[in-house]
């Protein structure tokens, strides 16, 4: 199993407007009316769009068998005709077909990708796997009722070639400092659920992000605890905060973090707007950055497409 053994990362194609993106749906089923109105949105930024009949199919709560959701990512990796992939929803459900993914099919077809939530495991494995720079950002159903900010950092992210910069609104210091390494995590709940699998997070060397939705404090604590026993912060060189929507207080959220990440001398910012809440900026995964709680910013050192 290759483990991300090339030091430059595999950079995406930048879109241009008439460029058509391919929708998959690797975890949960969602509404259709809901998924239209994502894919105006989309239509809007000048892209065609690609989508299978069968996306709508429904397996329980899965959008479709595993080996139908996975087809698709594999599908349409391998269409050149695909410029860019985009998840229909998270929920659950990816980390059930990543078995079937083709990586070396994948690594010869890099391309941007772009979902969060249960597809942090997705955005993790194209990283560990394939060494390839993909995209922590909206999927089709949260681009339905998404602000301005978030639709026009997806926009930027998938057509400029500038090198990306994250700024908080308001950040929260949790520990002083500043590092570099390359961006990695997403959702905590979907990262605490790989550790012992064949497609463990690499955590040492990088600066990771953590978010969430609806998880109480105490099981936030019980998540951030189960990682630090297994050596997963050992090595880390930040860790960068994101939304923890619907989680209780921020204060007693940033309390429990502090905890966790006191036994390493580490930057530690929270308050970005990324993950589940009103805004969620697009950010690169596996692309070398410099986070400075001075400046109260996430730098990337190049930019994420080609």
């Amino acid at each position: 199993m290759m483990k991300n053994k090339k030091k430059m990362p595999v950079l995406p194609r930048r879109l241009r407007q008439g460029d058509t993106i391919g929708i998959v749906a690797p975890a949960s089923s969602f509404d259709k009316d809901t998924f239209y109105q994502g894919i105006a949105v989309l239509e809007s930024m000048g892209f065609h769009l690609s989508i299978p009949d069968d996306l709508f199919l429904k397996n329980r709560y899965l959008a479709g068998s595993d080996k139908q959701r996975a087809h698709w990512v594999n599908r349409f990796f391998s269409d050149k005709k695909i410029a860019a992939i985009l998840c229909a929803r998270g929920g659950f459900g990816t980390m059930k077909m990543l078995s079937l993914l083709d990586f070396k099919l994948i690594r010869k077809n890099p391309k941007i990708f772009v979902g969060f939530s249960d597809i942090s495991a997705l955005l993790s494995v194209l990283y560990t796997e394939c060494n390839a720079v993909s995209f922590h950002g909206p999927t089709v159903t949260t681009l339905a009722n998404a602000n301005e900010e978030t639709k026009k950092s997806l926009f930027l992210a998938m057509t400029s070639a500038r090198k990306p910069e994250v700024k908080p609104k308001k950040g929260i210091t949790i520990q002083h400092g500043e590092a570099s390494g390359p961006l990695i995590g997403g959702n905590l709940t979907t990262l605490c659920h790989l550790i012992g699998t064949p497609y463990t997070p690499k955590f040492k060397g990088q600066i990771l992000m953590i978010e969430e939705k609806g998880e109480a404090v105490y099981r936030i604590d019980r998540m951030l605890s189960q990682m630090k026993l297994a050596g997963c912060f050992v090595g880390i060189k930040g860790l960068l905060v994101g939304s923890f929507e619907d989680c209780g207080k921020p204060d007693d959220i940033y309390m429990v973090i502090a905890e966790a990440f006191s036994h390493v001398d580490i930057p530690v910012l929270a308050g970005f707007d990324i993950g589940h809440g009103k805004t969620n900026i697009t950010v690169p995964i596996g692309l070398a950055a410099t986070l400075d709680t001075d400046k109260q910013q996430l730098t990337f050192h190049e930019p994420a497409v080609s």
